[in-house]
């Protein structure tokens, strides 16, 4: 006789590679790594730092006192 196969475990095992497969396909397209995030983040705080730097004061004098 065969191997007995349980019909349900292997279908909920096909299910769930299936998922890690889609899931694997939408992180490539759409997702960016947790290093990725945290550069941009990095570089968009360093760009609102240096623009902060450079605002004129609202007194006129150029941010002298």
């Amino acid at each position: 006789m065969g191997e007995l196969v349980n019909l349900r475990q292997r279908r909920k095992r096909r299910e769930r590679e299936e998922k890690k497969q889609r899931a694997a396909e939408n992180r490539s397209l759409h997702g960016r790594s947790k290093v990725e995030r945290a550069q941009q983040e990095s570089a968009r705080t360093r760009s609102i730092a240096r623009l902060e730097a450079h605002r004129l004061s609202e007194d006129g004098n150029g941010g002298r006192k």
